[in-house]
Order: structure tokens, then C-alpha cells, then sequence
């Protein structure tokens, strides 16, 4: 499993290379004015960005989703209980 893992990682390296591909977060190609800028630095996380943007979250609607849920779930204790009720055995807090 592993191997055809890597071997999918090699054909994709090879290929990129060798077509000179530009593919956002994985390979670009860089001009020898921005090397010789970056004192011939050849690190790659120099010149690709691995980093993905970080999902923003709606506070808001959050909120609103607990709310609904804290009702819900205090209608299906409400509902239980009548039924522990019913059986005479003690109601759930």
C-alpha cells in the first residue's frame, strides 16, 4: 500500500519537473533574480507556502446552532420523563 503511495509521489514529481508544472502549494517556477535575492537560498518552503487559510467561523450562527440544540435537547429530556414518569421511575435533572 505504501509503495504505490510513494510510487503515485514520484511519477508526480517527475512529471511536474518535467513539464516545468506550476501547481499552487506544491511547485512554481522562480526566476534566477529572486534567488540571487534570497542569497541563493534554494530552501523550498522559501519559495512554495504549504499553509492552508485557516476556515473562518461564523460566531454567530455557532451560537445560534447551540441554542437551537440546547432546546432540542431539553424537549427530548422533557419527553423522556414524562414516560419515566409514566413508569413511575425518578425524572432524568
Amino acid at each position: 500500500m505504501g509503495l504505490n503511495k510513494e510510487s503515485g509521489n514520484c511519477c508526480k514529481i517527475i512529471a511536474t519537473y518535467q513539464f516545468r508544472c506550476e501547481e499552487q502549494r506544491y511547485a512554481r517556477r522562480v526566476p534566477m533574480d529572486e534567488i540571487e535575492a534570497n542569497g541563493y537560498n534554494l530552501n523550498i518552503s522559501r519559495y512554495i507556502s504549504t499553509a492552508q487559510a485557516e476556515i473562518e467561523i461564523d460566531l454567530q450562527v455557532v451560537s445560534m446552532d447551540m441554542v437551537r440544540l440546547t432546546q432540542n435537547i431539553k424537549a427530548a429530556r422533557d419527553k423522556h420523563n414524562a414516560f419515566l414518569e409514566e413508569l413511575g421511575l425518578p425524572a432524568l435533572p
